[in-house]
C-alpha cells in the first residue's frame, strides 16, 4: 500500500473547530476539502432559516424548532447549543456514518459547544481560530455586510468571550495571514493522522 500525506486510516479523526464569526473559518476548512478529499466538514442542525445561497445537507440541515427538540429529547445530538436565539446541533449518526468510511472531519462548534464535548470526555482534536485582535475582527465584520450594526456589536461582543476560551483548546491559529494560518492548520491534521497512540 502506498502511504499518503494523508487519508491512510480506516476510520477518521474527529476535529472541532471554534472560532469567531468572521474569522476565515469557514474559508481555511473548504481550502482544506480542495487539497485533501479525506477531509470533511460536518453537517450541523440549525434552527436558523437559510441564509442567500445556502443549500441543505451541504451547509446546514435546516430544522424546525419542534423537530429540533424532538432530535434532543430521542438523544440524537452529540451536543447542541443556542447561539443568536437559534439552536445548533451535531448529528452523531451523520458523525459516525462519516468516520467509519475513513474522513477526516471538521465539526465547526461554538465555544460552548466545544466545552460541553471536554467535559463529556469526547475524543477529538479542539482547534481555536483567532482574529489577530478585536479591531481586526470588527473590520472583518464591517466588510462581510451581513448583518447590522446592532448584530455586529453583538457578534463582537460573543468573540471577545471566546477568544478567553481559547487556553481550553489543544491548539490555537491566530489568522492574521491566510496562507500562514492554513500551512499551520494543515501541519495540525497530518501530524495528528500519523500520531503514535500510547496505550
Amino acid at each position: 500500500m502506498t502511504q499518503k500525506v494523508l487519508g491512510n486510516l480506516s476510520r477518521g479523526l474527529v476535529f472541532v473547530l471554534s472560532a469567531p464569526a468572521g474569522t476565515g473559518k469557514t474559508t481555511l476548512i473548504r481550502m482544506l476539502m480542495q487539497e485533501f478529499d479525506c477531509v470533511e466538514e460536518g453537517v450541523s442542525c440549525t434552527t436558523r432559516p437559510p441564509r442567500i445561497g445556502e443549500v441543505e445537507g451541504k451547509d446546514y440541515f435546516f430544522l424546525s424548532p419542534e423537530d429540533f427538540k424532538k432530535k434532543i429529547v430521542e438523544g440524537e445530538f452529540l451536543e447542541y447549543a443556542e447561539v443568536y436565539g437559534h439552536l445548533y446541533g451535531t448529528s452523531k449518526e451523520h458523525l459516525e456514518n462519516k468516520i467509519k468510511s475513513g474522513k477526516h472531519v471538521f465539526l465547526v462548534i461554538d465555544t460552548q459547544g466545544a466545552v460541553s464535548l471536554q467535559k463529556m470526555g469526547f475524543k477529538a482534536v479542539y482547534i481555536f481560530i483567532s482574529p489577530p485582535n478585536v479591531e481586526a475582527l470588527i473590520e472583518r465584520l464591517q466588510k462581510r455586510q451581513t448583518e447590522d450594526e446592532d448584530k455586529r456589536k453583538e457578534r463582537v461582543s460573543w468573540a471577545e468571550k471566546e477568544m478567553k476560551l481559547s487556553v481550553l483548546y489543544d491548539f490555537k491559529i491566530i489568522n492574521c495571514k491566510l496562507d500562514v494560518a492554513y500551512t499551520v492548520l494543515k501541519s495540525i491534521v497530518i501530524s495528528e493522522e500519523h500520531r503514535v497512540e500510547k496505550s
